[in-house]
C-alpha cells in the first residue's frame, strides 16, 4: 500500500474502528481477493471477538494487502451500503492526491498548550497505569528462549539455514538490552524443542513480567485449530506452532498468568509470493559476492515429504496475554539472506532499535509489516494476531 493510502487509513482509524459493520464485508473481501478465509477468520477471532476488534484488527491488515488494497476496500464498502465510510475514505483520498498537505487528521484530538512546568509524555502515563499498559518493571524483565536450527540432519532433506546465526545475534543483543534474560539453543530436534519450551514454562515467572521465545528454523503448514503452521526440529520432524503456544497457557503455566507472553517466529508459510516481483535484498554494490537470498521453505506437498513454511497468524482458545508474530502470512515464503540474516529479523531489530523507547508493541510490529512489504514489493508480508489486553511498551537502556 502507498504511503499517502497508509495516511489515510491512519487518520480515519479511530473512525473507522467506531462506524464500520464488519459483518456485511466478509464476502465481499473474499470476493475481491483482498482477504483469503484462514486470513478472515484471524480477523474475526481478534482480540474478544467484538465487532470493534474485528474492525480494528481488518484496518490494521488492511494495510499490508498491496497497492490496491484502499480502492477495493473502498468498493466493498458501497458493496455493503456503507456508503458515508466509502464516500469519506474516496473524497479523502483524492484530496490528499492534489495536495498531501491538504488533509488533516479526521479523528480529532485536544489541542495540547506547552506546559509551563514538565509533564509525562502519554507513553510515560500509561506505562505507569496498571490499566492501560502492562508494567514491565522488573529486573530483569523477563526470560527470552532463543531457538536458532542452522543445521539438519540429511535424512530430513532439509537445507542450512546460512545466515541464522545473524538474525540470533541480533535478536540475543536487541533482547539483552531490553532487560531480558536472554539463553540461546542451536540445533534441537522436535523432541529437544518441546523439552526446552517446557523447562521454561515450568520456571517460576512470578517476580517477572514478560516472556519472550523466538524461533528461527524452517517450517511447514499444518493443521491447525487457532494457529497456523509448525516448524521443524533438526531431525525433520515438526513442532506445530498450536503445541508451543499452549505449552506457557494458564495451565502449564500459571505463573506467567495475566502477563504478556511473545513469540517470534521466523519460518516460512508456503511456496507462494505475494503480488509483486522478485526484487534484490541489497543493491549489486554493497551484496557480498557469494551472497543470495533463500527462502525458509519448499513447496508443501501435503505428505512426509519436508516441507518449510509458516512465518503468519494466530489467535488463542482463550484469547489472553499472547501476541505471535509470524515473518510472513500462510502460504507464502519468508526469505533469509545468507550473509545478513532474514528479512524480518533485520526489519524488527532495526524497528526496536529505533522505535522501542517511543512506541508501543503493536505498533512496532505494524512498522515492521509495513518495512519488510515494501523491501520486497510484497514478496514477503508479514503477519501479526495479538491478543494482548494492554498496552505493551518495552524497557529500554
Amino acid at each position: 500500500m502507498d504511503q499517502e493510502d497508509r495516511e489515510l487509513l491512519r487518520r480515519c482509524r479511530l473512525r473507522l474502528v467506531g462506524d464500520l459493520q464488519v459483518a456485511p464485508l466478509w464476502d465481499a473481501l473474499l470476493n475481491r481477493e483482498l482477504f483469503t478465509p484462514d486470513m478472515i477468520e484471524d480477523i474475526q477471532r481478534a482480540g474478544s471477538g467484538s465487532r470493534r476488534d474485528q474492525a480494528r484488527q481488518l484496518i490494521t491488515d488492511l494495510e499490508t494487502r498491496g497497492r490496491q488494497a484502499l480502492p477495493l476496500f473502498i468498493s466493498c464498502l458501497k458493496d455493503t451500503g456503507q456508503d458515508t465510510l466509502a464516500s469519506l475514505l474516496c473524497a479523502s483520498r483524492q484530496a490528499i492526491r492534489r495536495d498531501p498537505e491538504a488533509i488533516r487528521p479526521l479523528d480529532p484530538e485536544p489541542a495540547v498548550m506547552e506546559p509551563m512546568v514538565p509533564k509525562p509524555s502519554s507513553q510515560e502515563t500509561m506505562k505507569g497505569n496498571a490499566d492501560l499498559a502492562y508494567v514491565l518493571s522488573a529486573e530483569p524483565c523477563g526470560h527470552c528462549l532463543i531457538i536458532n536450527n542452522v543445521r539438519f540432519c540429511p535424512t530430513s532433506g532439509l537445507s542450512t539455514r546460512t545466515g541464522s546465526n545473524i538474525d540470533c545475534e541480533k535478536m540475543q543483543r536487541r533482547f539483552c538490552r531490553l532487560h531480558f534474560q536472554v539463553e540461546v539453543r542451536y540445533d534441537l530436534t522436535a523432541k529437544e524443542m518441546v523439552q526446552a519450551l517446557a523447562q521454561l514454562a515450568q520456571r517460576d515467572h512470578h517476580a517477572l513480567d514478560c516472556c519472550v521465545v523466538i524461533i528461527l528454523s524452517h517450517g511447514c503448514q499444518a493443521s491447525h485449530r487457532q494457529f497456523p503452521g509448525a516448524v521443524y526440529g533438526t531431525d525433520g520432524c515438526s513442532v506445530s506452532v498450536e503445541k508451543i503456544v499452549n505449552i506457557f497457557n494458564g495451565t502449564n503455566c500459571p505463573s506467567l498468568g495475566g502477563k504478556p507472553k511473545l513469540f517470534f517466529i521466523q519460518a516460512c508459510g508456503g511456496e507462494q509470493k505475494d503480488h509483486g516481483f522478485d526484487v534484490a535484498f541489497v543493491s549489486p554494490d554493497t551484496e557480498a559476492p557469494g551472497s543470495s537470498d533463500e527462502a525458509d521453505a519448499v513447496p508443501f506437498q501435503g505428505g512426509p515429504e519436508p516441507t518449510d513454511q509458516p512465518d503468519a497468524v494466530s489467535s488463542l482458545p482463550t484469547p489472553s496475554d499472547i501476541l505471535v508474530s509470524y515473518s510472513t502470512f500462510p502460504g507464502f515464503v519468508s526469505w533469509r539472506h545468507t550473509t545478513r540474516g532474514s528479512w524480518y529479523i533485520e526489519t524488527l531489530d532495526g524497528i526496536l532499535e529505533q522505535w522501542a523507547p517511543s512506541e508501543d508493541l503493536q505498533d512496532l510490529l505494524l512498522r515492521v509489516a509495513n518495512a519488510v512489504s515494501e523491501r520486497g514489493i510484497y514478496k514477503q508480508i508479514p503477519g501479526c494476531f495479538n491478543f494482548l489486553r494492554k498496552k505493551l511498551f518495552f524497557k529500554t537502556k
